[in-house]
């Protein structure tokens, strides 16, 4: 399925079949943190990067097939809402199946009335929110040239006003970059503004798209938590030892045997097992997690080896 992938084990979502709507790294920013790597395809323009009929009919076989799914969730390789379709995939979904619907987005396109309208009918959204000031929303997610820290604020904030389902606002923290106090201050204060139902506070976890992306521990996490007010706030990264443990054992296998005949990146190891770049990442971080494999830069590209022992 190309544009179908999962269901995927997520901390906060159960278990995810995730829908992607965009080509690859199709985004408004370039995140110095992102997992899949750096924006090849730096974009505002919204159109229907991909045929929602196909979608509809790849995804109506997946539901058919009646796996344990607890989100439908639109996320993938770069920003669905840049998708112009997005509305009506959620409202076709809605009538397919009575599995609840999340949409995580980068909240850069809700400033605009027809992107936050295209999200109404969803269950749960989940915009992310990384600075409140322009210099550090530049250094930490370096949005298109036409972006403003302020109208991005305005659009999450109105949405959250005009929405009736869910929001929780996702905060990815970048050790020395948007974790100083006066940042954080000031970010309180916008989340007062926004009133999300939940804050969830992620950090640095996989391998970012820049080696000098660094993450916060549990003790400097929870000391963000407080200054951004602890009844709504949760820890959402994926320490050792938190991950749930829900992947089939044979991909694994897969994985490692494919690894063993040499260092292959998140691409390679994705068209060789024919699954989706998502899916692949949660397997990879479960396998570095276990110290089974690692992985290296070169030439701005992640290449990931098996370890010797295994």
């Amino acid at each position: 399925m190309a544009q179908i992938y999962g269901p995927v084990p997520s901390r906060r979502l159960g278990f995810s079949l995730g829908v992607d709507i965009v080509p690859f790294k199709s985004c408004t920013l370039d995140c110095i943190y992102c997992q899949l790597g750096r924006t090849t395809n730096k974009t505002m323009k919204r159109k229907e990067y991909v045929s929602t009929d196909q979608l509809l009919r790849e995804l109506d076989k997946v539901l058919k097939e009646e796996r344990k799914i607890d989100y439908i969730t639109f996320s993938g390789s770069g920003e669905p809402t840049l998708n112009s379709q997005i509305g009506r995939m959620i409202r076709q979904v809605k009538k397919m199946s009575s599995i609840p619907v999340a949409v995580l987005t980068n909240g850069t396109l809700l400033h605009q009335p027809q992107t936050r309208e295209d999200l109404f009918e969803a269950d749960l959204v989940i915009p992310s929110l990384d600075a409140v000031s322009q210099g550090i929303f530049q250094r930490v997610n370096r949005p298109h040239p036409s972006l403003k820290i302020e109208e991005v604020i305005f659009g999450i904030s109105t949405f959250s006003r005009e929405f009736e389902g869910k929001l929780y606002l996702e905060i990815m923290l970048v050790k020395g970059i948007n974790d100083s106090m006066e940042e954080l201050r000031k970010m309180a204060q916008t989340v007062e503004e926004i009133d999300p139902d939940k804050v969830q506070l992620n950090t640095v976890i996989r391998p970012p798209a820049e080696k000098f992306a660094q993450a916060l521990d549990v003790e400097e996490l929870k000391k963000v938590r407080n200054i951004l007010g602890e009844k709504r706030c949760e820890i959402i990264a994926e320490f050792k030892g938190f991950r749930q443990k829900a992947y089939k054992k044979d991909v694994e296998d897969e994985i490692l045997k494919t690894l063993r005949r040499r260092p292959l990146t998140i691409d390679d190891i994705s068209y060789f097992l024919g699954l989706h770049r998502n899916e692949i990442t949660k397997y990879l971080g479960a396998l570095e997690e276990e110290g089974k494999i690692f992985s290296v830069l070169r030439d701005d590209q992640r290449y990931y080896q098996v370890k010797f022992e295994v």
